[in-house]
């Protein structure tokens, strides 16, 4: 017997394998066989079916948006901190900082933070830039922040965490954080209102136009098969603007969707479409 009251035989594993990579994109490896059963199990026992495979049957045949939409929660995996990767906001500083300077008056500034999780990722985003330039809070300037996991981004909305997660934080970040009672702390409404949380698919239809300055996915094509990833990134370069950043996980490399960027950096890639076209 599995983990749990539910076993899972090879044909159920397959089929589960094969329902999220349709839905999602999503490649399972064998090594998530555990992972499985211990997440669908309670979804399994909560609906009353005996089986993975009475499961998937009625996902497929009965089931509703919401069950599909569990169905994928319960298999995303959200990790992230503050400050990850500490150098790509380095580097977008900078990046905001020659935008700036291009665009003395204060025009448009639009970052994407694709596969967001918990919310830790545009909050740094924006409190970091909103600190170096707090001019920016004249501009035209948002952070659009998605994921396919629904309960992640009603966490992330809420912008409070626990205070646990300004371990590692210089004093000066820390300070950026509102305390709260019982240990926890919120994202500045400064902050938080700069920050537009949707839910997004990225291998289903894009609605948003863009075109972005910047645009972070990190940690997140690791979950995707090769073709997949470089759709993803490909697809990603049309949304960029001229000369734009695309910031990637440290295990992560664009493949075959790595066409219309130049690596400029460590996992830091800059859209070949030239400044030159605004005007276009």
């Amino acid at each position: 017997m599995e983990q749990g009251e539910y076993s899972l035989s090879e044909r159920e594993f397959a089929r589960i394998k094969a329902r999220v990579y349709a839905v999602a994109g999503i490649s399972l490896s064998d090594a998530k066989r555990t992972l499985v059963v211990s997440r669908l199990s309670k979804i399994v026992r909560a609906l009353r079916l005996p089986s993975f495979d009475a499961y998937v049957d009625y996902l497929e045949r009965g089931g509703t948006a919401q069950d599909g939409q569990d169905f994928v929660n319960a298999l995303t995996t959200n990790l992230t901190r503050f400050y990850r990767e500490d150098h790509h906001f380095d580097h977008l500083r900078t990046h905001v900082a020659n935008l700036m300077a291009e665009r003395p008056r204060g025009p448009r500034l639009r970052i994407w933070s694709a596969g967001c999780s918990t919310g830790q990722e545009p909050y740094t985003i924006g409190m970091d830039l909103l600190g170096a330039f707090p001019e920016l809070k004249r501009w035209d300037f948002r952070i659009l922040a998605t994921d396919i996991d629904t309960a992640v981004l009603a966490k992330a909305a809420g912008g409070v965490y626990p205070e646990n997660e300004l371990t590692g934080l210089s004093q000066e970040r820390a300070r950026a954080f509102e305390r709260g009672g019982d240990g926890m702390i919120r994202i500045p409404a400064a902050v938080r209102e700069l920050v537009s949380f949707k839910p997004l698919n990225l291998i289903g239809p894009w609605p948003m136009k863009g075109p972005f300055d910047a645009v972070f996915c990190r940690n997140v094509a690791i979950y995707f098969d090769k073709p997949t990833q470089g759709e993803v990134f490909g697809r990603f370069a049309k949304m960029m603007a001229p000369e734009g950043f695309l910031y990637i996980g440290h295990s992560e490399n664009l493949g075959s969707g790595g066409d219309g960027f130049r690596l400029v950096g460590k996992t830091i890639y800059q859209s070949k479409e030239k400044l030159n076209r605004r005007a276009a």
